[in-house]
């Protein structure tokens, strides 16, 4: 029995990155010898165990042998002969099949993925890579978690699977979770470029996918289409949360269906993205907190350049309807401020931020009010006239305070 440390916790390590899931395999051991050692058994399909010192997963080395053409449809084998290199050989990618032995803590790489991390280029290791689907969204994803390129070779299988439509054989829960994994790294606009070259966005997201032939105003984005907008909207949030990131993603969905006798205009997007994200959220079962932030985003964003022009009372509804989530909608705006191909002038981020700090005035404001602040509240009925008068109350409020400051 010999155990090694493998996938991506050792390429994190070549990498000097921190890593929080450490895998091992097992070479030359069987369920009952890892039973009888104290490991916990868990999962049906192959024997995964839990060091119960540790929470660490030690499985089995296997072989495995395509049975259908959903992402798990696999016979595994094992056996005390299986090797380490016949374990290995079935990983998807070569940065990916590193091994660190237990005991010598020398790394094994039996497929050249040192080289390929030095030169940042992600590499299936075999022809078997095109029998799970799967691996494109993950290819996609460990491009931007990476930042790597993709090897020509590994581009073309990807974009064979996408045209023979394997993607389709995914499940709306394993797309998503791809989906959140790669919102969760620094650069998940890489994961839309990459899926948008080998042809996988226009499956998936076809929507976002679209953005890419829809025309923009040059004097106002000269980065010429909304795809493009859009990506450089993610670059500049890459540090922010997965729902932020995904909020920026579809704000201006609603441009993918503007009439093409209104192109370049886009009258009326923020409306028109309303059933679009509603679409996407439910195909891909998205958490109803993104669905619902996105909403947000994508109804309110226009919103924020007039807000200086805005009544009193149109401040405090546009102010209430954003609550909590006033920050992020901020970062979310300002995200589409400053993504555009061109030097933003002082003048045009003077007036932006002084839109922004009229918002925040405005919701500090308002958030500090109570209904019990009301004149003679106690003799107010709590009725359904309650709400109306404490909305009056909250403009009167405002207006008062607001030209107070003037």
């Amino acid at each position: 029995m010999k155990i090694y440390q493998v996938g991506g916790s050792v390429r994190d390590k070549t990498m000097n990155l921190p890593s929080h899931d450490i895998d091992y395999v097992v070479v030359g051991s069987t369920i009952e010898e890892m039973l009888s050692l104290g490991f916990k058994q868990v999962g049906k399909d192959f024997p995964v165990f839990i060091n119960p010192e540790n929470g660490s997963e030690y499985a089995l080395a296997r072989k495995e042998q395509k049975s259908g053409n959903r992402h798990g449809d696999f016979r595994f084998e094992f056996s005390p002969s299986i090797s380490l290199k016949e374990d290995l050989i079935r990983r998807d990618f070569t940065c990916n099949a590193l091994a660190l032995d237990s005991d010598t803590h020398q790394i094994i790489d039996y497929f050249n993925g040192q080289q390929d991390i030095r030169d940042g280029i992600l590499r299936h290791i075999s022809p078997h890579f095109i029998e799970d689907p799967l691996r494109v969204l993950r290819m996609c994803r460990f491009a931007a978690q990476l930042n790597f390129k993709i090897a020509p070779e590994t581009m073309s299988l990807a974009r064979q699977m996408v045209k023979e439509d394997m993607l389709a054989n995914l499940s709306a829960e394993r797309i998503w979770q791809e989906i959140y994994r790669a919102l969760e790294t620094k650069n998940f606009d890489i994961f839309i470029t990459t899926m948008q070259d080998c042809g996988a966005l226009e499956k998936i997201l076809p929507e976002v996918s679209a953005l890419f032939a829809t025309p923009e105003r040059l004097d106002y984005h000269p980065e010429g289409n909304s795809g493009v907008h859009t990506l450089l909207c993610l670059k500049n949030i890459a540090g922010q949360s997965p729902k932020i990131k995904f909020a920026t993603l579809l704000h201006d969905i609603g441009k993918s269906v503007t009439p093409k006798d209104a192109l370049p205009h886009h009258p009326g997007h923020d409306k028109a993205g309303i059933e679009l994200i509603k679409d996407i959220c439910s195909r891909l079962k998205v958490p109803n907190e993104y669905k619902t932030f996105a909403l947000l985003c994508c109804r309110h964003h226009m919103k924020l350049h007039l807000i200086r022009q805005m009544r009193t009372s149109t401040l405090v509804d546009f102010t209430t309807s954003l609550d909590k989530n006033i920050d992020d909608f901020i970062t979310v705006c300002q995200a589409d401020f400053f993504g555009r191909g061109y030097k933003i002038s002082k003048q045009e981020q003077t007036d932006f931020y002084e839109n922004v700090s009229l918002l925040q005035q405005t919701h500090k404001i308002l958030s500090a009010l109570k209904a019990t602040d009301m004149p003679d509240f106690a003799l107010l009925p709590k009725d359904k006239s309650f709400g109306p008068r404490f909305r009056e109350f909250k403009i009167s409020v405002l207006k008062q305070k607001l030209e107070a400051q003037d």
